[in-house]
């Protein structure tokens, strides 16, 4: 493994375990997707090995749990310097094994820091209630307390920032988690789970395993009696599959899965905010973000303006390795994620479709950046999550049509729209049927804020003080006074 890193003992090719870092014979290759070059290898846990991880999180939970808020945040604070300290050697890892630029991946390692940091406050602000009595001998009062051991499962796409996102609010409630993040992205999970180790987490506190048969593991984490609570990102499909098993043993469980967004400019909007908002929002991470700009919905009367606004914008992306300056766009994770946007672009052809810039396969994994016009209902690109390099418009004449075609999706992530009306701002913002709108601006997430979805885009919320409640169980404690003799 070729990774040159200032702080090698960042790199590790283990399961973390109990606090121990367990080698395995059955082990399977990561690929570099700029090159598809093996970059290490990485151990297959076993079903024994699982139930290790499980077991262990579940007794040091016990002891984590009655541990002060303020001795939690001591050692996530401490977690969250250590990563700052090493953003750099972490940004390169995820480079290297995720494709994303160097300056994206920089940008994710500060974005995901800022999660640790955030929770780590949060600790301390674990605050109960205390209710009025409706009895004169009568008190009552509501305390929160950890819900048990947490497993999570997180994707590929944001190998850092998705994986503090769920384990800093767990351990900063108190609760111990077990976490398998994608097979494709393993190196960064465990530089993560290393400097969280140095930061003092107690052995057990936090476990990662690793196993090519995520089925096999999504079956565990649903049925076994010491999970208390799943958290999972990735795709509907999946999605639903791990929550039916979920309910049939009453797990607790938070869902951000796909989305549609859709991006709605209108007559009055500033259309070079508007082009900046779409290049921000469509591009990142060459589209593969589950936020990502889906359907850009664009008044008739401005439509030929912005999209030549927007393709000039576009020829100013260079695409190319992550690690190379200058990048604006790295490769595609794998080959299957260069079939699914080759079919959605053959598909909007044969629909009426027009290329207006890109369209072609530079080389691997690297595609162009792609525009596409005369998008209809008709095509996959509105139906189905993109997750790819091209942006597609699609006219319309009213703000009725517009919240119409905005609101015909089975998805309810995030939702974007530029305007220059008060009065739209509140009308449009307020119709749209999703749990995130971004008004004049594509960036909608932040540790402060509440992060996902609703319909099919999944239930639960991330960051923010409300993430913090995904970990914690309401326990009212009512006092009978009597009379002193």
């Amino acid at each position: 493994m070729n990774f040159e890193l200032n702080f090698p003992q960042l790199l590790r090719n283990e399961l973390f375990i109990n606090g121990e870092w367990i080698a395995g014979n059955d082990r399977f290759p990561v690929y570099n997707p700029a090159d598809q070059q093996v970059i290490g290898e990485i151990p297959n846990a076993s079903l024994q090995q699982i139930e290790s991880a499980i077991r262990s999180a579940h007794m040091a939970g016990e002891n984590w749990a009655t541990r002060s808020g303020m001795e939690r945040k001591k050692i996530l604070s401490k977690w969250h310097d250590l990563v700052i300290e090493h953003e750099k050697d972490l940004a390169r890892i995820l480079t290297i094994e995720q494709g994303k630029p160097f300056r994206e991946a920089l940008g994710e390692i500060r974005y995901g820091a800022s999660f640790i940091d955030w929770f780590a406050s949060e600790a301390v602000r674990n605050y109960g209630d205390v209710l009025m009595p409706t009895r004169e001998n009568n008190r009552m009062h509501v305390i929160k307390q950890p819900i048990g051991t947490v497993a999570a499962i997180t994707p590929w796409n944001f190998p850092n920032a998705m994986i503090t996102r769920k384990i800093a609010p767990a351990l900063a409630a108190g609760c111990s988690v077990v976490i398998k993040p994608s097979e494709e992205t393993p190196f960064s999970a465990l530089a993560l789970a290393y400097l969280a180790q140095q930061a003092g987490i107690p052995n057990g506190v936090l476990n990662v395993i690793f196993n090519i048969e995520p089925w096999k593991v999504g079956e565990v984490f649903t049925t076994h009696p010491l999970i208390r609570k799943l958290s999972f990102t990735g795709s509907t499909v999946v999605g639903k599959w791990l929550a039916e098993r979920a309910s049939a043993n009453l797990k607790k469980i938070s869902l951000e899965l796909g989305g549609n967004a859709p991006f709605i400019i209108f007559e009055d909007a500033d259309l070079d905010r508007a082009v900046h908002g779409v290049i921000s929002s469509k591009f990142r991470n060459n589209g593969q973000t589950c936020i990502c700009t889906n359907r850009i919905l664009v008044h008739s009367l401005v439509e030929r303006e912005f999209i030549h606004k927007l393709k000039r914008k576009m020829t100013e992306l260079t695409v190319g390795s992550g690690l190379e300056r200058g990048v604006d766009l790295g490769p595609l994770i794998n080959i299957k994620a260069l079939g699914k946007i080759s079919e959605i672009q053959k598909d909007a052809l044969e629909k009426g479709a027009t290329i207006e810039q890109g369209g072609q396969l530079k080389k691997g994994l690297f595609y162009e950046p792609t525009l596409l016009s005369g998008g209809n209902r008709s095509m996959k690109c509105f139906t189905d999550e993109i997750f790819g390099p091209i942006a597609v418009t699609y006219p319309f004449n009213s703000d009725e049509e517009a919240l119409n075609l905005a609101n015909s999706t089975d998805y309810g992530l995030a939702a974007y729209f530029y305007t220059r009306s008060i009065e739209r701002v509140h009308r449009i913002s307020e119709g749209l049927e999703f749990g995130m709108v971004g008004v004049n601006t594509a960036v909608i997430s932040d540790a402060t804020a509440p992060f996902g979805g609703i319909k099919n885009s999944g239930q639960g919320r991330e960051g923010s003080r409300y993430g913090m409640d995904e970990y914690l169980s309401v326990k009212l404690v009512a006092l009978e006074l009597h009379p002193v003799e």
